[in-house]
């Protein structure tokens, strides 16, 4: 089996380290094509206006200068000989739950892997104070990422769907399980924008991410996580809301 590995925190992350760690373990086939800069919150983007250059640091393994759908499209159509069995995106440094999904980057790798029809898999290693920086940041995410990617490898993956991983800020041995959840929902409208001045005394912003209020709904990935379980998501990358098409479809029936 052939995999390509990629993240959002870029190829040094320790995450990617991780992640590579766990990939082995199904196959000595393993290619990384990585942002070589940390691009957390690029969501599904491209880069457009300046040119994308690829650095090669060894044979399989590669960086480029642009997001982690940027490296994905890269991996697929310049490095890669033949197109992986599999792609793995992250071991992602903090949460990608609920709506954060719509801004993550580790995620958005994944869909891009889904769009080429490539089974797809996103990993995020949610961590807490305790943890955050430590040598045990990843101990949940290590010791459980090839227990729950097993699973994946042979189940059947509908045309545009992918699945989010998300490990709980646990010791290893305090992992409650596996659950498979929807995806919850945060309230944005608590979030926070830290407001500061430069050295030449102009204003800037930066967008916190504390403070977001959110609902322990039953069988979310937010529930799971809370009650130190491993979350596994399916997601699919159709948003229409089939449920509203008749009712505003009559709603223009008269202009044809």
């Amino acid at each position: 089996m052939r995999i390509l590995v990629t993240n959002d925190d870029g190829y040094h992350a320790p995450g990617l380290t991780v992640l590579e760690e766990i990939a082995a373990q199904f196959s000595d086939d393993v290619w990384v094509c990585a942002p070589s800069e940390e691009q957390s919150g690029a969501g599904h983007s491209l880069t457009l206006n300046r040119p994308v250059r690829l650095h090669k640091f060894a044979e399989r393994r590669y960086a480029v200068t642009g997001t982690p759908t940027d490296s994905v499209m890269m991996a697929l159509r310049e490095v890669m000989d033949s197109p992986p069995d599999l792609i793995l995106s992250g071991v992602n440094r903090g949460a990608n739950l609920a709506d954060d999904i719509t801004y993550s980057g580790t995620v958005s790798a994944a869909i891009e892997g889904a769009l080429a029809g490539i089974r797809s898999i996103a990993l995020s290693q949610v961590y807490s104070r305790e943890t955050a920086g430590g040598p045990n940041e990843f101990a949940a995410a290590r010791e459980w990422g090839a227990k729950v990617i097993a699973p994946l490898l042979d189940a059947p993956f509908a045309d545009r769907t992918l699945v989010n991983i998300n490990f709980p800020p646990r010791a290893a041995a305090n992992v409650a399980g596996v659950r498979v959840t929807r995806q919850g929902f945060h309230d944005y409208s608590r979030g926070s924008i830290v407001e500061g001045k430069d050295p030449r005394g102009h204003r800037y912003f930066w967008f916190g991410l504390h403070a977001i209020e959110h609902t322990l709904d039953h069988g979310t990935d937010l529930e799971a996580i809370d009650e130190g379980c491993v979350s596994v998501t399916p997601l699919q990358l159709d948003l229409t809301h089939h449920a509203s098409v008749t009712a505003l479809a009559a709603r223009y029936e008269e202009l044809g």
